[in-house]
């Protein structure tokens, strides 16, 4: 039936135009942002404990307390989650666009006033950073569910998959901005005003200009969020949603045919029963029948992806003095720490999570979602078990660049894999009624993995304990590995409509058997 409603069919076969790639940089720059917000604070974190936690050891410089330090880092995840929940229930209630552009605006202004500071005590200071961080955090996940949501509506059955994988990897630009702006304001303050190391001066190799830079590197994450907002304000409202939630044939059809460029027939009686059909709730016996096995298995495959992506990207600044791959605190100044921090994190991030994203924009088409992430999960495995059981071997002088390989290739694992392709899925799965709220509860059982890992994970790596962090890796293996099996609770969803998937067209749906025959009836689809 849905498959018939010609502006339905017009956006599934619909070459693909200049508005696709606008909604990809539209969508991107959200996730950019979300990016960029997350992982700077990784950079500045030890800045923070040299600044306002020194304690008048003349041994060791200041260090975030591990309860400060836990909660500096994953309030902004306690925040994502919450504002994933919320936003994608309002994206499915009044509509993907009417709640778009409120997420920049929350983005934009929390950003700004996390380098603020209503006080000058290290209590004051933390209480305002994290205050702000929250908020930040609950912006950045309203993005989640309505970015993936609105580009799987945009887009045409064929490039569907790499579309919205482009704007998840628009995270790893987010990433490397992170780490290259870090590095960089690091630097200018450090030719500016050069202070000694730790050990030749306790109180002045924390330069007090430092104050200065980590305000700056969150404050920029703003930037992005205000550029973008005016050309979010301007898309109109999906076609998906318009059409089959508000019931709008001729309004759907007339925004649909102006960004495609065509005259769509409205087709108001076929709406009609179509959403007659489809009008079940979430917690309907009727989803749990359709969709129940789907919403579990994308809920716990990214539950336990995010526990091993979220540790790796948050506990790097523990792990790359204990490699050798920054100097150790006592023996460098505060910028100069934050320098080296931020230029590890930077060289992993291009080599390691970057070419990941893109990989998996070029061969989610070809390999397909489902074969993507059980690969992902299985290289994950594989690399984190070998870096726990020959940590020892690898953190000696002679093997720290194995070691950093090894590193990087979990990370591109991650992102040609299942980073990737849970956030995707989720967005192709659920019907059109209940497809941001899906995507959001899946994404948030995602931050709450990522909380395990920077509440949990971090208290392993944050003293640099080389029995601790070898745990901890061996942990995040296995999990992996759970993940790996998880996977086989969804399916394969490249090269059909949306409706064919979520059975909204009278169709049984996401259906193994049914795909078993498809795959092996068209076997071009995976030339």
């Amino acid at each position: 039936m849905a498959s018939n409603i010609a502006v339905l069919s017009a956006l599934d076969n619909a070459r693909t135009q200049w508005y696709h790639v606008t909604a990809i940089i539209i969508a991107g720059m959200g996730f950019f942002t979300d990016a960029y917000d997350l992982f700077c604070i990784s950079s500045v974190s030890k800045l923070l404990g040299r600044l306002y936690y020194y304690d008048g050891n003349l041994t060791k410089p200041g260090k975030l307390p591990h309860n400060v330090n836990n909660f500096v880092i994953g309030v902004a995840l306690v925040g994502t989650l919450t504002g994933q929940l919320v936003f994608g229930w309002l994206g499915d209630k009044l509509g993907r666009k009417k709640v778009y552009g409120l997420t920049l605006v929350l983005m934009a202004s929390c950003a700004i006033c996390s380098g603020l500071s209503f006080g000058y005590g290290p209590k004051a200071v933390m209480t305002t950073l994290c205050f702000f961080r929250f908020w930040l955090g609950f912006g950045i996940g309203g993005d989640y569910p309505l970015s993936a949501t609105i580009m799987s509506e945009y887009a045409n059955k064929k490039t569907r998959g790499a579309f919205i994988a482009a704007v998840f990897a628009m995270q790893g630009v987010g990433i490397i901005f992170a780490g290259l702006v870090s590095m960089i304001l690091s630097k200018i303050f450090l030719d500016a005003y050069k202070g000694p190391a730790f050990l030749d001066d306790p109180y002045f190799s924390t330069e007090p200009e430092a104050d200065y830079v980590w305000r700056i590197v969150l404050m920029l994450g703003a930037l992005p969020a205000i550029l973008t907002f005016y050309w979010r304000m301007k898309m109109p409202e999906t076609g998906r949603y318009t059409a089959l939630i508000e019931g709008n044939a001729k309004q759907a059809a007339s925004d649909m045919g102006r960004v495609l460029d065509i005259e769509i027939q409205a087709e108001q009686e076929k709406l009609a029963q179509f959403k007659a059909a489809n009008e079940y709730s979430l917690m309907s016996s009727e989803f749990v029948k359709r969709h129940g096995r789907h919403l579990i298995g994308t809920m716990t495959t990214w539950f336990l992806l995010d526990i091993a992506f979220y540790s790796q990207n948050l506990t790097q600044k523990d792990i790359f003095p204990t490699m050798g791959l920054t100097n150790e605190p006592p023996n460098v100044s505060a910028l100069r720490e934050m320098f080296e921090t931020s230029r590890a994190m930077f060289v992993v991030a291009l080599f390691g999570t970057f070419p990941g994203y893109w990989f998996t924009v070029a061969f989610i088409e070809r390999i397909g979602r489902f074969r993507i992430q059980l690969m992902g999960f299985f290289m994950m495995s594989v690399f984190m078990l070998i870096m726990g059981i020959k940590y020892d071997y690898l953190r000696n002088e002679n093997h720290k660049w194995a070691f950093a390989a090894l590193y990087g290739l979990t990370f591109f694992f991650a992102n040609f894999g299942p980073n990737s392709t849970t956030f995707v899925l989720p967005a192709e799965l659920f019907p059109t009624r209940l497809r941001s709220t899906c995507h959001a509860i899946s994404a948030a059982s995602g931050k709450a993995g990522a909380m395990i890992g920077a509440f949990g994970v971090q208290n392993y790596t944050q003293d640099g304990n080389v029995h601790k962090i070898k745990k901890a890796m061996i942990i995040l293996a296995f999990t992996n590995l759970i993940g790996f099996f998880c996977t086989f609770l969804v399916t394969e969803t490249k090269g059909r409509s949306l409706e064919e998937i979520s059975g909204e067209d009278g169709g049984d749906g996401v259906d193994e058997t049914q795909m078993t025959k498809q795959t092996v009836n068209r076997p071009e689809q995976w030339e």
